[in-house]
C-alpha cells in the first residue's frame, strides 16, 4: 500500500476508534496488541493486511472495506462452483447492537421484562452494571442466555455506577426512555468533550422534539425535559445511526401522541 493510502485508512481507523468512544489502549487490548502498534496504524505507518482490517473492524463493530462494484450498472459479479457435499453445524451469533439497545429499552417497561438468548458479552456487562447501580434487578435464568430485568419504583440516578457507565458508549441511549422520568438528569459519556459534542448532536436534534435538550459538557450530557405536549409528531434524523434512530423509538414509544 502507498503511504498515502495508509495514512488515509489510519484516519479512517482513528474515527471509527473515536466514534465506539475507545483509547488507543483499548482498542489495543481487543486486537491482543500493543498501543504503539495502533498509535502507527492511525498515523498511517503500519503495513495492513486484509486479515489485519478485518480484526479492526470487528473490534470497532464498523466497515472499513467495502465490496467496490464492478461495472456501471452496478453489478457486482460472482463466480460459484457447486456440486460439493456440505455438512456440520454453526453458532448463530447474536446481535450487540440489539442486545445493549433492548437493555436501555428494558427502562420503558414498568413490569417484569425477559430477553431470551441474549448476547453475553462485555457491552451487556457494562450496561448491566449501569442498570444495577441505579435500582434494576437484573438476573441470567439458569442454564440459559436468558435476563430476567424488574425496574425499581423509582430509578436511583444518584447511585449510578460512573466508572461503568463511562466504560460505554451505549448509555446515551437511556436518553430517550429517561426523559418520560425525570425533569433534570446527567449522564455520564466516554471519549472526551469533543467527541460527545460531535456525537450527541442528531439525537439533541430528534429528542428536542419530546421537551429534551442537551448539552455536552466536559465528560457529561447534562439533560433538561421541559415543554412535553401530547401532540403529534414528524421527526427527520439528521444521522441514519442506529443509536440515533432508538433514542427516538423509545422516546415515542411513551409519547401520547402520534410520532
Amino acid at each position: 500500500m502507498s503511504d498515502d493510502y495508509l495514512a488515509r485508512i489510519g484516519t479512517t481507523i482513528k474515527e471509527a476508534r473515536h466514534r465506539a468512544g475507545l483509547s488507543q489502549a483499548d482498542l489495543a487490548t481487543k486486537l491482543e496488541t500493543s498501543q504503539s502498534a495502533v498509535a502507527r496504524i492511525e498515523a498511517g505507518g503500519q503495513n495492513l493486511t486484509l486479515d489485519n482490517l478485518a480484526r479492526i473492524s470487528e473490534a470497532l463493530d464498523t466497515e472499513l472495506v467495502a465490496l467496490t462494484r464492478t461495472s456501471s450498472s452496478g453489478a457486482v459479479h460472482l463466480k460459484i462452483e457447486g456440486g460439493r457435499t456440505l455438512s456440520g453445524a454453526i453458532d448463530v451469533k447474536t446481535s450487540k447492537n440489539a442486545a445493549v439497545a433492548l437493555l436501555c429499552a428494558s427502562l420503558l417497561n414498568r413490569g417484569r421484562t425477559t430477553l431470551r438468548n441474549l448476547a453475553r458479552i462485555e457491552e451487556v456487562n457494562r450496561i448491566l452494571e449501569v442498570l444495577d447501580s441505579i435500582g434494576v434487578k437484573t438476573r441470567w435464568l439458569p442454564d440459559s442466555a436468558d435476563l430476567e430485568i424488574i425496574p425499581p419504583e423509582r430509578i436511583d440516578l444518584d447511585g449510578m455506577d460512573e466508572a461503568a457507565a463511562r466504560r460505554t458508549r451505549t448509555v446515551i441511549m437511556f436518553l430517550g426512555p429517561l426523559l418520560h422520568e425525570f425533569d433534570n438528569f446527567r449522564l455520564p459519556y466516554a471519549g472526551g468533550c469533543d467527541l460527545g459534542t460531535r456525537t450527541v448532536e442528531p439525537h439533541m436534534t430528534s429528542l428536542t422534539h419530546f421537551g429534551l435538550d442537551v448539552t455536552a459538557t466536559q465528560g457529561w450530557y447534562e439533560a433538561k425535559v421541559t415543554g412535553q405536549d401530547a401532540a403529534d409528531k414528524t421527526i427527520i434524523l439528521t444521522e441514519r445511526g442506529d443509536t440515533v434512530t432508538e433514542n427516538a423509538l423509545m422516546a415515542a414509544a411513551r409519547h401520547p401522541g402520534r410520532t
